[in-house]
């Protein structure tokens, strides 16, 4: 029996990692804030959940 693995979160996770690099360090004044920025991007699901439950009163 073979598995078959979906990747359709990694998929997402990918494009918003890119989506929100471009963002954060375009936004970005400086190369350390970049930097920073660059690190935002990793965690971005994060920060979207965080801010989801803040929005929602939780």
């Amino acid at each position: 029996m073979r598995d078959i693995h979906r990747g359709g979160a990694h998929a997402v996770y990918g494009l918003g990692f890119i989506g929100a690099a471009v963002y954060f360090i375009g936004h970005a004044a400086t190369f350390w804030i970049g930097v920073l920025g660059f690190l935002k991007a990793l965690v971005w699901p994060a920060f979207l959940v965080y801010y989801a439950f803040e929005f929602l009163g939780r």
